[in-house]
C-alpha cells in the first residue's frame, strides 16, 4: 500500500483491544453495578485469587494503583527514615518515588547496558548498615537477573521486592514475575499488558506473614473494623476494576503471544532493511531488544535503540506513528531527588539509555502493514 494511503499507527490501540471483548466486559460492568458491592468484596477476592494462580503465588493482594502496591509492600517491611533500598536509576519514577515517601534513600545501581535491568555485579558494593531491601525492576516485560540478587540479599539478610510493574507472565528460567521475591507488585494501568479501566494494582507474596500485613496496610491498617494495629492508607482496589481484569486475564496468554510475534516480525523487518548491522560496521544501526534468554519476554514495550533518536523521531512524527522516550532522565537527576547527592555521570550506563532508546508500537493487533510503516519511516532517518 502506498504510504499516502496508510493510516496513522498509534503507540497503543486499546480500542482495537476492547471492540471483540465489549460485550463480556459490558456483563462484567453490569454483575458490579447490579450488586452494588464497589470496594474489596467477592470480585476483587476473585481477582486476587486469579493473579495469584498465574503469577505461581500463594496470595494476590489487590491494590489502588502499582504505585500503591510498592508502597504497601514497602510498608509491609516497615522501610522508614534512616532506611536504604537499593534500586536502578532507569525506571518509571514510582519506583524511587515510593522510596522517598517513606523518607528512606533510594541507593542507586546501574542497569546492564544490553537489558536496561538492575545489573547484581554492582549491588554488594552498595550494601551498608542501612540497608533493608533490594528493588529490582523487571523494565519493559523482560525479568531482571534473579538468582544473583536473591544470593546477595539472603547473604546479606534483606528483602527483595519486585517491580513487576511491566511483566505480568514475564518468566525467569520457569518461574513467573513476582513469584520469586519476598513481593512481587503489579501495576493495572490501562496501558500495561493486564490494563484495567483506570488505575489498579497488585501485591504477590508467597508469605503468608507479609500477605495478612499487606492487607491490612490497604485498608487503614484496619483489623477489625475501626480497630488499627498498624498506620496504613487507602490502597483498596474497586470492584468494578477488579471485573473488568478478570474478563481480560484470560486473554493476557494470546495477547502476549502476539506482542512476541510482533517483536520477532521487527526484528526480521529491521533486518531485511539492513538497519541492525554491527554499530563498527553501520554507526545508525538499529540495536532492538536484548533477549537475556532467562524465558519468556512479554514486551510490554518494544524499545529500540539508535544515536540517531531525534531524526528517527522527526520522521515519525510526519508519519504519524506513535512512539515515547521510556525514559528521557534517569531518577537519580530528578530534580525532586537532588538532596540525594547524585551527579551527571555517575551512572553512565542508565544515562546513556536515557538519550538513546525509543518505544515503537507492539500491541498485540498491530499489522505487518503496519510494522512495515514503522520500518520505512526509521530507515528514512
Amino acid at each position: 500500500m502506498p504510504e499516502s494511503t496508510l493510516r496513522s499507527v498509534p503507540l497503543l490501540d486499546l480500542k482495537a483491544q476492547y471492540a471483540p471483548i465489549r460485550e463480556e466486559i459490558r456483563a462484567a460492568i453490569d454483575r458490579v453495578a447490579d450488586s452494588q458491592y464497589f470496594i474489596l468484596g467477592p470480585e476483587v477476592e476473585a481477582l486476587e485469587r486469579e493473579v495469584a494462580a498465574y503469577s505461581q503465588c500463594r496470595f494476590g493482594i489487590g491494590m489502588s494503583s502499582g504505585t500503591d502496591a510498592l508502597t504497601a509492600a514497602m510498608m509491609a517491611i516497615d522501610v522508614g527514615p534512616g532506611d536504604e533500598v537499593i534500586t536502578t536509576p532507569y525506571s518509571f519514577f514510582a519506583t524511587a518515588g515510593c522510596i522517598a515517601r517513606l523518607g528512606a534513600q533510594a541507593v542507586f545501581v546501574d542497569i546492564d547496558p544490553l537489558t536496561f535491568n538492575l545489573d547484581p555485579a554492582g549491588i554488594e558494593a552498595a550494601i551498608t548498615g542501612q540497608t533493608k531491601a533490594i528493588l529490582p525492576v523487571h523494565l519493559y516485560g523482560q525479568m531482571a537477573d534473579m538468582d544473583p540478587i536473591i544470593a546477595i540479599a539472603a547473604r546479606h539478610n534483606l528483602i527483595v521486592i519486585e517491580d513487576a510493574a511491566q511483566a505480568i507472565g514475564a518468566e525467569y528460567h520457569g518461574r513467573r514475575a513476582g513469584s520469586i521475591g519476598h513481593f512481587g507488585c503489579f501495576s493495572f494501568f490501562p496501558s500495561k499488558n493486564l490494563g484495567g479501566f483506570g488505575d489498579g494494582g497488585m501485591v504477590t507474596t508467597n508469605d503468608p506473614a507479609l500477605a495478612e500485613k499487606a492487607k491490612w496496610l490497604r485498608n487503614h491498617g484496619m483489623n477489625p473494623k475501626y480497630y488499627h494495629k498498624y498506620i496504613g492508607g487507602n490502597f483498596r482496589l474497586d470492584a468494578l476494576q477488579a471485573a473488568v481484569l478478570r474478563i481480560k486475564l484470560k486473554y493476557l496468554d494470546s495477547w502476549t503471544a502476539g506482542r512476541q510475534r510482533n517483536a520477532d516480525r521487527y526484528r526480521r523487518l529491521f533486518a531485511e532493511a539492513g538497519l541492525t548491522q554491527p554499530a563498527t560496521r553501520n554507526p545508525q544501526s538499529v540495536v532492538p531488544p536484548f533477549d537475556a534468554g532467562f524465558g519468556r519476554h512479554v514486551y510490554n514495550q518494544f524499545v529500540i535503540r539508535t544515536s540517531r533518536r531525534d531524526a528517527v523521531i522527526t520522521q515519525l512524527k510526519a508519519r504519524q506513528i506513535g512512539h515515547e522516550i521510556y525514559y528521557p532522565l534517569p531518577l537519580h537527576l530528578q530534580e525532586c531527588f537532588a538532596g540525594w547527592g547524585y551527579r551527571p555521570g555517575d551512572f553512565p550506563h542508565s544515562e546513556a539509555a536515557a538519550a538513546e532508546t525509543l518505544a515503537l508500537p507492539i500491541y498485540p493487533e498491530l499489522t505487518e502493514e503496519l510494522q512495515a510503516a514503522v520500518v520505512a519511516a526509521i530507515a528514512a532517518a
